[in-house]
């Protein structure tokens, strides 16, 4: 995918809202086209109408990535729709539950571990088939800082974006001399509604994250995207196995 070129076909997992609708409305603002995966049809459905108003052309798939069968039903009906799939971008995830190691439960350990890692490796799954058959693909998978660096209260949360991380480290050497990139984002706190839900929770959230992200500010989602497009695009060409860190300085503490 060059940076001139345009109507890509890109799939984009966790694309209701967040950081998963801002890059598909900057893939769409290139003339892309975009299916869009997600549990929440009415989101859904509004990422899609405003990836159309931006200069793209979208469709919203409902799915749930933790279930293989619906996983690869979506890759068939982007195929289906536009002849091939260029892009991946999965971004689905959840935190799950705050809580120490000791005391985090099997229930959250298995949902976390579902969502953010197994589905992720699903997703490239079925991705890759498709992608092989074409001779050439990016993927682009969300992982964490927590994935980076350890991170108190989360033990499965980060072994999940870990994991992630390893994952892609792996199929981009798998899959280096086939014609398809794999890397990964690492976002530090990020101004989404996840994070805002969190911070009603605990009021102080918000100025610790400020505090230890060295620039003093949270991200937005729109520099996560552009740097997802950026990663999809030819421009990035020799650029794979990669876990890209967009985290205000965060991590080089």
């Amino acid at each position: 995918m060059s940076q001139a070129q345009t109507n890509n076909v890109v799939l984009i997992t966790g694309g209701t809202s967040g950081i998963g609708r801002a890059a598909a409305l900057a893939f769409a603002r290139r003339g892309d086209y975009i299916a869009i995966a997600g549990r929440r049809a009415s989101e859904g459905e509004e990422t899609a109408r405003l990836a159309r108003e931006s200069g793209g052309d979208a469709i919203f798939v409902q799915t749930d990535v933790a279930v293989a069968s619906e996983i690869e039903a979506l890759v068939a009906r982007t195929v289906e729709r536009w002849g091939r799939l260029d892009c991946a971008f999965n971004n689905a995830g959840i935190t799950g539950e705050t809580a120490r190691t000791a005391d985090c439960t099997e229930e959250n350990w298995h949902r976390t571990i579902a969502v953010n890692l197994t589905a992720v490796w699903l997703s490239m799954k079925y991705e890759i088939l498709q992608m092989l058959k074409q001779g050439r693909g990016v993927i682009v998978n969300n992982a964490s800082t927590a994935g980076l660096v350890g991170m108190r209260g989360g033990p499965a949360y980060s072994a999940s974006k870990g994991g992630v991380v390893q994952l892609t480290r792996t199929a981009a050497i798998e899959y280096a001399k086939r014609g398809i990139r794999v890397n990964a984002v690492c976002p530090g706190f990020i101004e989404t509604p996840m994070t805002d839900a969190h911070a009603r929770v605990n009021p102080d959230l918000e100025p610790w994250i400020r505090k230890i992200q060295p620039m003093g500010r949270l991200g937005t989602a729109d520099e996560v995207a552009e740097a997802v497009v950026w990663l999809c695009s030819d421009a990035a060409s020799f650029v794979t196995g990669h876990a890209l860190a967009i985290d205000g300085g965060m991590v080089a503490q």
